[in-house]
């Protein structure tokens, strides 16, 4: 049995010499609480589960595929398109930290400069200019712009980037609707409703052309 006076050493040493839980456990923990908003604002996530999303609208499935499936589907699409970021910064920030040989404040600033990388690739320097007069900074180069600047314009261009993908899908489907529409105005069949018969024709054609497959492949290859 310990002696009680080790104990309250244990206890003591695991709490800091103040009493308090180690800054770097704080800091460890506050990272980790970031992590699923890093995931959802910072990565391709936003534009591949709005495509997604607009594709189920546009076939006309309002639940079909599940909320759940295509986010799980949008999550792996996100680990496979951010792989290479995601290995420049274990390879930079997270393996040095490992060994000693980077400080907390050093391994974050390298794991964020990837991360900033990607972002600054896929925004426009008009959105950074745009947060920046709503911040009330003096415009500066994109490459130096905050990383909350700079999270808002990547977002904001993720999403216009997701509409416009959303917008080229949907045509194809519309075409299909207005062409059962107007086919069963012509055989006088009013009563019957067009979606009841477009469906399956535009299931048909989704399946025909591997629509999913050409889908995350192409939402996959915008990402530059």
């Amino acid at each position: 049995m310990r002696h009680p006076r080790c104990m309250d050493g244990l206890i003591s040493l695991a709490h800091g010499p103040h009493g308090a839980l180690p800054l770097d456990v704080l800091a460890g923990l506050t990272l980790l609480s970031l992590v699923p908003f890093l995931l959802l604002m910072c990565t391709s996530f936003v534009r591949i589960v709005v495509v997604l999303s607009l594709v189920r609208s546009a076939i006309g499935t309002s639940s079909l595929p599940p909320n759940a499936i295509l986010a799980g589907l949008a999550l792996v699409l996100t680990l496979v398109v951010m792989a290479p970021t995601f290995q420049r910064i274990g390879d930079d920030a997270l393996q040095p930290y490992a060994r000693g040989r980077l400080t907390q404040s050093q391994a974050l600033e390298r794991a964020v400069a990837p991360m900033r990388a990607f972002m600054l690739r896929q925004t426009r320097v008009a959105d950074i200019a745009l947060f920046e007069r709503v911040a009330h900074r003096a415009p500066e180069p994109a490459a130096r712009a905050p990383i909350t600047v700079l999270v808002s314009a990547y977002v904001v261009g993720e999403l216009r980037s997701a509409f416009a993908i959303g917008f080229a899908l949907y045509l194809p489907f519309v075409a299909i609707d207005l062409a059962v529409a107007a086919m069963l105005m012509g055989l006088g069949m009013m009563m019957l409703s067009p979606p009841v018969v477009s469906l399956p024709v535009k299931l048909l054609l989704f399946v025909m052309v591997d629509g999913w497959a050409l889908v995350c492949g192409g939402v996959a290859a915008s990402f530059r």
